[in-house]
């Protein structure tokens, strides 16, 4: 049988997937449990959230919680409903994310706007880590930990909140990925472009300036993160930083080639 027909092994992993009520992380969530892996759908909207459960190809292995995660309170909530329903969870995937407003370039965003930013993205990504972390080196069980970072971790983006967060969150993959290697957990980042999910609304004129001629789907990340995911597929990947964008970032101000009558 084919390696990658059998990335994952549904008797002893599960998975846990915050952002899981929309876009990218519900993409995600719903591609584990396709795989056959219990996974915890976690979100702050109760109704997204189950839809996004009850669509998925098993919702028998689907498990939905509901919190902010800007909460501490509720960071150790959603860690007790994951050990309680699935036991230890062996892959982690952080892509929730607060909404993004043009109106908050740096001149107007408020304190509370930037501190719900840096708290869901990177405190919560920081804390469900290392707390996940901690059951699997007493366990002695390997892990893998995908955190969705952003092209605006190196770029700016008028939203001065969300590239910082989104940058700490970058540098945080990789000084996870150098301390917990010894312990067989691999650490790496998701990079979306623009991708017409989630927090991010995308103007269809974009379009002209990614190779591929098309903004990106949710579901066009699924397929990655699960291999990044996958122990199998996946061994010796960490620390790395997988860009999935169309070739936005390759984007300059230079028209492409004139390729004559090629």
């Amino acid at each position: 049988m084919s390696l990658l027909n059998t990335p994952f092994d549904p008797a002893r992993e599960a998975a846990l997937v915050t952002g899981a009520g929309n876009g990218i992380g519900r993409a995600i969530a719903q591609a584990l449990v396709g795989e056959g892996v219990r996974t915890v759908f976690a979100d702050v909207n109760r109704d997204t959230v189950a839809a996004a459960a009850r669509a998925s190809a098993r919702p028998d292995l689907a498990v939905t919680w509901v919190g902010n995660l800007a909460d501490p309170a509720a960071r150790e909530a959603l860690l007790a409903e994951a050990q309680s329903s699935v036991g230890r969870v062996t892959h982690f995937v952080h892509s929730a994310s607060p909404p993004r407003r043009e109106a908050d370039h740096a001149m107007a965003v408020t304190t509370e706007t930037w501190a719900q930013m840096h708290a869901v993205n990177l405190d919560a990504g920081f804390h469900l880590s290392r707390e996940l972390a901690r059951k699997l080196i007493a366990d002695k069980a390997p892990g893998s930990f995908l955190l969705l970072t952003s092209l605006h971790a190196g770029t700016p983006r008028n939203l001065p909140h969300y590239s910082t967060s989104k940058a700490g969150l970058s540098m945080l993959v990789k000084e996870l990925a150098r301390t917990l290697g010894r312990f067989n957990i691999r650490v790496n980042a998701l990079v979306p472009g623009a991708i017409a999910a989630g927090g991010f609304v995308a103007d269809p004129k974009l379009a002209k300036h990614i190779p591929l001629g098309r903004l990106g789907q949710a579901e066009d990340l699924a397929p990655l993160a699960l291999a990044v995911l996958s122990n199998r597929i996946s061994a010796y990947v960490t620390g790395a930083a997988i860009v999935i964008d169309g070739g936005l970032s390759l984007t300059n101000w230079f028209d492409p080639p004139d390729m004559g009558d090629l």
